[in-house]
């Protein structure tokens, strides 16, 4: 849906607060259908921004793995090595 959104989880170091709110607003763009809302619709859209913000920050703190953590340099070099694959 949202291809933007990066995958937050078991990273290292861990995702900031920054990303996941920029997932979040992300989300909330997607579903309202509008990147910046009405100012009659403001409020509405930075609850729904905050609210999803605090429920993302739980479940990431929440979630549990055996798997090490991911190296971010590295999966920013596989990213840009299948966009190289895609686009050439």
């Amino acid at each position: 849906m949202c291809r933007n959104i990066r995958q937050l989880f078991n990273f290292d170091p861990p995702a900031t607060e920054d990303e996941v709110r920029n997932a979040a607003l992300q989300f909330v763009r997607k579903v309202s259908g509008s990147s910046k809302p009405s100012l009659r619709n403001e409020d509405a859209f930075n609850r729904a921004v905050n609210s999803i913000t605090a429920s993302v920050r739980e479940l990431l703190d929440s979630l549990e793995t055996t798997q090490p953590p991911k190296n971010r340099e590295e999966e920013a070099a596989k990213a840009r090595a299948r966009t190289l694959i895609r686009f050439a």
